[in-house]
């Protein structure tokens, strides 16, 4: 039975639970879905989940026997901080970076569950089919022809401050309870997104501490939670997150696993939206309000409108990039950006 929420999430939206009928619904709903929502029981069946019925620690014993016999990375947060990895006083990281043996580290856990003053212990984003032999065969969602990056998350009570993925996001809950509080993409400026070259794990994230919200140095916050959801998830159950919806994670139970799959309807080959902006703020952010200007119009006229007044001019054999991308142009036009960026 699920705690009753306070603070900010105690009057939140709750995010839309649906049903699926097997494989091939749930796959209808991934391609239509525009929204996050909440599949219960979707992997109820999982050796994984049922090991942790039993109890954390046998959960941990399961997972550990099929670990592969490789150093593990694991971040280790200090007994203040709540669980909340994020930044210190000095905006350096709150969290150690360290690497050692899965039966290292469930041991430290083993030892500390429970405890009031233990250390934050989380692993994050762990490759199942690198770090483990056997675990995603015995546990994983049919996803059809997807080829989604599964990875496994495990670790103690934490908080993760609300940032996005580029990929699509299928959550599920195998061990614990977790809490997603999630917004749409267009928030972002209503999250006061921190540092995007220092960050906890690689993407920008929001500098509101959700469980205690400084509304006089981020008043915009409250138009963000006009329109949050949250999504209080058992284990056995799943969230879909779509791509680029900003998502706040906690891990509500002494010992929590999620298991993820990240996939893009976009090909593989083409490159990081990210890369491009973080280059659009070395080449552009700087330049006069006039030269600014000229690159918004010719950003909106090759890539966002890129309509057909942009090669119609042109023989077709002669387009190059202006063509749509194939995987071989694609990797010209990255061997040409290598090159010019090297100089």
């Amino acid at each position: 039975m699920a705690e009753a929420r306070s603070g900010i999430f105690a009057e939140m939206a709750e995010v839309r639970e649906i049903t699926v009928d097997g494989p091939a619904d749930l796959d209808l709903h991934l391609r239509e879905a525009t929204t996050p929502f909440i599949v219960r029981g979707l992997i109820a069946d999982w050796p994984m989940v049922q090991a942790g019925r039993q109890s954390s620690r046998a959960a941990r014993d399961y997972i550990q026997r099929h670990a592969r016999d490789l150093p593990f990375a694991v971040s280790v947060g200090t007994p203040d901080s709540g669980g909340r990895l994020f930044y210190d006083d000095t905006h350096a990281m709150n969290f150690q970076m360290l690497r050692a043996k899965l039966p290292e580290i469930f041991a430290r856990i083993d030892a500390n569950e429970g405890a009031a003053d233990a250390h934050a212990i989380y692993l994050a984003s762990i490759d199942l089919h690198q770090f483990f032999s056997g675990l995603h065969e015995a546990n994983h969602v049919d996803l059809g022809e997807r080829t989604p990056l599964a990875s496994i998350w495990m670790g103690t009570p934490t908080r993760i401050a609300a940032h996005n993925d580029v990929p699509d996001n299928l959550a599920c809950v195998a061990v614990g309870r977790r809490r997603f509080t999630v917004f749409p993409r267009d928030q972002f400026r209503n999250l006061y997104l921190g540092p995007v070259d220092n960050t906890p794990a690689g993407r920008a994230v929001s500098m509101v501490d959700f469980h205690d919200p400084d509304y006089a140095a981020h008043p915009r916050f409250g138009e963000a939670l006009a329109h949050a959801q949250v999504a209080e998830l058992e284990a056995g159950d799943s969230l879909y997150i779509p791509a680029m919806w900003w998502h706040h994670v906690e891990g509500l139970s002494d010992f929590n696993v999620l298991v993820n799959y990240w996939w893009r309807e976009s090909p593989r080959w083409l490159g990081q939206p990210q890369d491009a902006l973080n280059h659009a703020m070395l080449a552009i952010r700087d330049l006069s309000a006039d030269e600014k200007q000229h690159w918004r119009d010719m950003f909106d006229h090759y890539v966002f409108s890129n309509g057909p007044e942009v090669v119609g001019h042109i023989p077709e054999a002669a387009r190059g990039v202006l063509a749509p991308l194939t995987p071989d142009s694609a990797g010209r036009l990255r061997a040409f950006l290598l090159r010019a960026l090297s100089r």
